[in-house]
């Protein structure tokens, strides 16, 4: 096909689709199935009108291929260990008796069984449940779900495509299941998956699929021989196969690097990469493998992952590049939409010619039409579509929103003597304990408590007028004393406040600092049925006046033990924000952090002892290829220390990870120069700490005894044996107890429970230690 033709044949799809609804029906109905107010039948009619209300919606905007398969009600990985049959041993008998329930456990336990361990998906804020494989894994075929949904869109008159997480990626996102060597290498079972994926695709082809999509973005990772050979065999062997559909092959997130030959060889129809992460590197590797000729090339040229209006006469430029590699070329988002909210132009709040800079998963999709217009039509085609995108990128350029020359001079000034402590670790230390005179294995929470149906409608209430400020402070007074006195009663040793005035950890803050833009309707997906509102970072940062200092002071008077000052890091500020894409990430990370830097002081001068700086998201944003990670370190780590570097010794500050893989950034942890840090370990086993251990890291850990992320209690014999784990990689001198994560999801019976758990359990420990 000559580049003319390829052109004319360009067609606009896209990988994936928000899965909530327009006022998140599939969370409300979800919640309503756990609670036993809503039957099964009409969950699955719900989830039913969202497909096709997506699909309608996709097909009227011009996209010429759907996906289907997509959908989840918790998770799609999950689903795929349900296709694929890996359903772990301790959830079978629930799965065999009802699978809808058993589905829901495997997500989030049931007070009997653990869930699945959940974990960050790539460098993203999306969580995925680890599938657990062993030697003895048994792989069953059950497409379902995808030839029922496959199905449902056929029959609404739409070209459909189905996607699949492939089987390589599956496998490498695996861990050994429970009682399975360490050393494990779920890898080697692509011999036993590879026939399960050849009879689902064979079902779908059965069913009407004319393509078939397998999602591989773990091959945008560093990848050994061995692992690109597997990738190999993958793909020959599904390639061979006789009664199959056409298969794409689909990355993203970043380049393909050494994984991009193995798959142009490959005897599949099409891949699917990403121009906007990885332009240069995809074209460049593109092009010196001959292109791909014969087969379809989806490229990836608007951002799935932000939400700025995409330069098309840029992307043209690539999509023009691309025509002579491929025999034909079509265009998409560079990842599912999953990643972004649903709709801009729901955020009435907002300014409408600041609102014309966004563009949610609609109006990627109306670019990504726009586009394939373009490619197959000329600019002619699309020329004020053009000239209207011209004139909403120097609008955004030239706004006086963007640049503060006061906020960029003091970034400017910054020294390395600002992001350092005035004493190294061992003399803080002592003063620290001098001062706070806490006991062994000090117990504390990492900061957020439930937040109640009360606690929403206050804040809805004035939100619409139906009580003053007076009112609702008064609210949250109350509410702060009476989670003091929980906290007094259960014998926690460092307190918290609770944070019942904050909608979000990082909207509460966004929405104090100049340069952030809050939404009311953008909702993203963050795990199951856990939706946050990510701000929008427009401009250059600065904090006007104190954030938090007031309520925790008043928390303080109430007590005589410490209650920590809780502030969210400057990199996950970035990281579970849109962030600006017109300067660099750690230009930006700099600002923040000399925000934070004003409130951390303002809290200790206030007579706040420990000031707790959360960065969950450090492991999250780590770049996916070990080349780019040190620069990446260097400025998130500095970052941590310009906000913290200002306080004197005997302040202790804590910071706070969760659900991630620790193991890759022990390094960067250390370089944080916290005195105290918390860390998820309950689902995955205490593994964190052997790996602080294995570094030989020389401060003070919680990893944590109570996975909040599932309605479970831990008994205090289960919070003990996790305590007993950790001690066997960090002295109890150094070890602190803790809950995996924030009590915010959580409901006040459990969260009442499993603390008290939590305290008997430290007090048993120290008994043992006692008497040892």
């Amino acid at each position: 096909m000559t580049a003319q033709s390829a052109a004319a044949a360009a067609r606009a799809t896209v990988y994936g689709y928000p899965r909530q609804g327009q006022n998140r029906e599939l969370k409300k109905a979800v919640e309503g199935y756990w609670k036993g107010r809503v039957d099964a039948d009409t969950l699955r009619a719900t989830a039913a009108e969202l497909r096709r209300a997506n699909w309608r919606q996709l097909a009227e905007a011009g996209v010429h291929e759907v996906p289907t398969g997509d959908f989840s009600y918790y998770d799609h990985v999950l689903d795929a260990g349900v296709m694929v049959g890996a359903i772990p041993a301790r959830h079978r008998a629930a799965v065999e008796a009802d699978a809808l329930d058993g589905y829901f456990a495997m997500a989030r336990g049931t007070q009997d069984v653990a869930p699945l361990e959940m974990t960050k998906w790539f460098d993203t804020n999306y969580h995925y449940l680890v599938p657990e494989l062993g030697p003895d894994t048994v792989f069953t075929a059950d497409s379902g779900k995808q030839v029922a949904e496959l199905r449902e869109a056929l029959a609404l008159g739409l070209t459909a495509r189905p996607v699949l997480v492939g089987p390589v990626t599956y496998l490498l996102l695996a861990k050994p299941a429970p009682g399975v060597a360490a050393d494990f290498d779920p890898l080697p079972l692509i011999d036993r998956l590879l026939p399960v994926y050849a009879e689902i695709v064979a079902d779908l082809r059965a069913a009407g699929a004319e393509w078939v999509q397998l999602d591989e973005p773990a091959l945008v990772q560093d990848r050994t021989p061995a692992e690109l050979n597997t990738a190999t065999r993958a793909y020959r062997d599904l390639g061979a196969l006789t009664d199959r559909p056409k298969l794409l092959v689909a990355s993203y997130f970043d380049r393909l690097g050494d994984a991009l030959p193995v798959l142009a060889k490959a005897p599949v129809e099409g891949l699917a990469l990403d121009f906007t992460e990885a332009a240069a590197a995809n074209l460049d590797a593109l092009a010196a493998v001959g292109g791909l000729p014969g087969k379809r090339l989806i490229a990836g040229v608007v951002n799935g992952r932000n939400i700025w209006v995409n330069d098309l006469e840029t992307s043209l430029a690539t999509l023009g590049t691309l025509l002579g590699l491929a025999d034909r070329v079509d265009v998409a988002a560079s990842c599912s939409l999953l990643h972004v909210p649903l709709d801009a132009t729901a955020e009435r709040d907002i300014e409408p010619q600041i609102r014309r800079w966004l563009a949610f998963a609609r109006q990627k999709t109306g670019e990504i039409v726009t586009l394939a217009k373009g490619l197959a039509g000329g600019t002619g085609a699309i020329a004020a579509e053009l000239a209207a995108n011209r004139a909403d990128l120097a609008s955004r350029a030239g706004s006086a929103i963007t640049r503060d020359p006061a906020v960029r001079a003091r970034a400017a000034a910054v020294t390395d003597a600002d992001a350092r402590r005035s004493r190294p670790y061992a003399e803080r230390t002592a003063a620290q304990r001098a001062h706070l005179g806490l006991p062994l294995l000090p117990t504390t929470t990492i900061g957020s408590f439930p937040q109640t149906t009360e606690l929403r409608t206050a804040r809805a209430d004035l939100r619409a007028g139906r009580i003053d400020t007076a009112g609702y402070e008064e609210r949250i007074r109350a509410e702060i004393g009476e989670v003091i006195s929980f906290q007094e009663k259960t014998g926690l040793d460092v307190l918290v406040h609770g944070e019942p005035e904050r909608n979000d950890m990082v909207q509460y803050f966004a929405e104090q600092l100049t340069g952030y833009l809050a939404t009311q309707h953008g909702w993203v997906q963050s795990y199951g049925t856990r939706y946050v509102r990510p701000p929008i970072l427009a401009g250059d940062i600065s904090r006007p006046e104190p954030m938090t200092v007031r309520w925790t002071t008043y928390a303080q008077s109430l007590t005589a033990k410490p209650v920590k000052g809780m502030l969210t890091g400057p990199v996950t500020m970035l990281a579970w924000s849109f962030v600006r894409d017109d300067q660099p990430l750690g230009d930006t990370a700099r600002q923040v952090a000399l925000a934070l830097r004003d409130e951390v002081n303002d809290l200790e001068a206030a007579g706040t002892s420990v000031i707790q700086v959360d960065e969950p998201a450090l492991r999250e944003t780590l770049p996916l290829r070990a080349a780019d990670r040190p620069a990446y370190l260097a400025w998130a780590t500095e970052a941590f220390r310009l906000s913290t570097g200002g306080v004197r010794p005997d302040t202790q500050i804590h910071t706070h990870m969760c659900y991630a893989e620790f193991g890759d950034i022990v390094q960067a942890i250390d370089d944080l120069d916290a005195d105290v840090i918390s860390l998820e370990a309950a689902r995955s086993h205490m593994q964190v700490a052997r790996e602080l251990a294995g570094h030989g890291y020389p401060r003070e850990a919680g990893p944590g005894v109570y996975d909040i992320h599932s309605p479970r209690v831990p008994s205090r014999d289960e919070a003990a044996a996790l305590l007993r784990k950790g001690l066997e990689a960090i002295p109890a001198e150094r070890l602190w107890v803790n809950p995996d994560c924030g009590l915010k999801t959580r409901a006040w019976p459990e969260t009442r429970s499993s603390l008290e758990n939590l305290v008997a359990a430290a007090r048993t420990i120290r008994t043992e230690l006692s008497e040892s």
